[in-house]
């Protein structure tokens, strides 16, 4: 019974010291791996932030590009407006600014009836053109003037028929706060009446 006490200790013994062998070694093989690898996982935690960084870039773009789309889908500008009065505007002797009172349209408030300027909300390409109806007992001359600079002109001589009609047209390219807006010339005339005969008209074509 002694012998077969001894032999179950020296078993048990036996068992425990190889347990401790194998975990001694399997520690040493894990330390030996981490060891190796703490290069690459300083790197990968080191390229982290980076990346991180490199993703809110993007989505702070990504977002921008969704604000300017949006914002032109609610940029509307478009307005017409006419001459108004009952009668013929000037002869004056001077270039007069046309103030076009009878607003018809004006989308996006760019128009300001006080003033006959048109201010250009937002940077992009423009559609004006005007019109007008002028007696032919005078000469009459209209021009239309981006910022101080004459842009397109029409015109008529003076003659013996009882009427003259002109206009024209043109697209512009305009950054935010460019004026617009339409001139007569000196000792020129056109007619001004509720029904529309001179007027002033345009609208964004696109937007940047």
């Amino acid at each position: 019974m002694k012998n077969f006490s001894c032999l179950l200790v020296l078993l048990f013994c036996g068992l425990s010291a190889a347990l401790e062998d194998r975990k001694s070694t399997q520690d040493t093989q894990f330390n030996s791996t981490a060891l190796e690898d703490r290069p690459k996982l300083l790197e990968s935690m080191q390229a982290r932030p980076k990346l991180l960084e490199s993703m809110e870039d993007r989505l702070k773009l990504l977002e921008s590009q969704v604000d300017q789309l949006r914002k032109k889908e609610r940029t509307q500008v478009i307005f017409s407006a006419g001459a108004g009065g009952t009668g013929a505007i000037g002869p004056f002797k001077v270039d007069t600014k046309m103030t076009y009172k009878s607003v018809i349209t004006n989308i996006g408030r760019a128009y300001n009836s006080n003033t006959g300027i048109f201010t250009a909300p937002v940077k992009g390409v423009y559609y004006f053109c005007y019109f007008y109806h002028a007696g032919g007992k005078r000469k009459s001359a209209l021009s239309l003037h981006k910022d101080g600079r004459l842009i397109v002109t029409t015109s008529d001589h003076k003659a013996k028929d009882g009427a003259d009609n002109g206009g024209n047209a043109v697209t512009l390219e305009l950054n935010e706060g460019d004026p617009v807006y339409v001139v007569m010339a000196p000792n020129t005339h056109v007619w001004g009446e509720r029904a529309g005969h001179t007027t002033f008209s345009g609208f964004l074509l696109s937007s940047d």
